[in-house]
């Protein structure tokens, strides 16, 4: 498989905390949303794309079943709103919410 994030992939991004890995899915959340706004449907993709990836990281490295099912959840969800139906009704402002937290909590327990 080829990353785009290939320090983190080869086991830097294990090493952050769960609320970093969040907080820096939520960072390629926003700039997707942030294209998607613009626009520019290729570089939203790219960073859909960059999110997934992270997600998948921390899938790989997580350890205990809500933590699991969350995170696959979030994948769905994410998936769901750039590129499906939108079936779960999210919106741009409840993704940056979602992410908000994980990005505060990071930054306050560094």
């Amino acid at each position: 498989m080829s990353y785009q994030h290939k320090g983190l992939a080869a086991g830097r991004w294990s090493q952050l905390s769960f609320l970093e890995q969040m907080a820096n899915i939520g960072s390629e959340v926003e700039r997707a949303l942030n294209w998607r706004a613009k626009h520019n449907v290729a570089y939203c993709r790219q960073a859909f794309e960059r999110s997934l990836e992270l997600i998948d990281l921390t899938l790989d490295s997580v350890k205990g079943f809500a933590r699991l099912k969350e995170l696959a959840r979030l994948r769905e969800t994410i998936a769901d709103y750039f590129f499906g139906t939108n079936q779960f009704v999210s919106t741009e402002e409840s993704l940056k919410k979602y992410f908000l937290n994980f990005t505060y909590a990071a930054r306050r327990n560094h």
